[in-house]
């Protein structure tokens, strides 16, 4: 199968996004343990003796579905604060899920998840030709929806009983997209934004 989303490395001014590779592990469970991340019971985060079957799992939904699961890289530092993917990627109408997103506890309420969207976005509306691009985030998880709203998409609805959780709870999925007219004046929204408030713009978890 020919995939629409080829694998890139996108870079910005102070975070890049690298494609997850295997020997990403050891980084991405660092990065996972600030904040211990995984034990907010709404969250895709590997705790850290499954990091490698996570990793594994992420790249065969890359091989099969054409997901491309990234890395986040902060430049200055080299360290990986984070991840994020393209994901629920529709070849044939070309429209794609950003998710699995989540960053170190260090780095949220900095301007790192605006510029994460911003180059996820930029790619997907102005190289990809995408239609739209959704966000996806659990009911209860109300930073993320507030934050999902901030960064200018608009929510299309609630899919309930969505998912089954690990835990055996059923997750309400509260959906969100961003479509090709509007995402001009989303992106002069996220470029022009003051820095105060850009600052707070933040999407710790999806």
């Amino acid at each position: 199968m020919t995939h629409w989303i080829k694998e890139i490395t996108l870079t910005g001014t102070n975070i890049e996004l690298v494609p997850l590779k295997a020997e990403h592990a050891s980084a991405f469970s660092n990065a996972a343990a600030d904040g211990e991340l995984w034990k907010l019971w709404y969250t895709h985060v590997p705790t850290p003796e499954n990091t490698r079957d996570f990793i594994q799992d992420a790249l065969i939904a890359k091989q099969n579905n054409g997901d491309l699961p990234f890395v986040i890289r902060d430049i200055k530092s080299q360290k990986i604060i984070g991840a994020t993917r393209y994901c629920h990627v529709d070849n044939h109408h070309k429209r794609v899920e950003i998710g699995y997103t989540w960053y170190s506890k260090s780095f949220q309420r900095t301007g790192a998840n605006t510029e994460c969207k911003l180059l996820l976005l930029t790619h997907a509306f102005e190289q990809l030709n995408a239609i739209a691009v959704e966000f996806r985030t659990h009911w209860f998880n109300q930073q993320s929806r507030v934050a999902i709203l901030r960064l200018g998409a608009k929510q299309d609805g609630v899919l309930r009983n969505h998912q089954q959780l690990k835990d055996g709870s059923l997750r309400d999925t509260v959906v969100f997209s961003i479509i090709k007219s509007e995402w001009p004046c989303v992106k002069k929204h996220l470029t022009e934004k003051p820095k105060d408030m850009t600052q707070n713009l933040y999407l710790p978890l999806d």
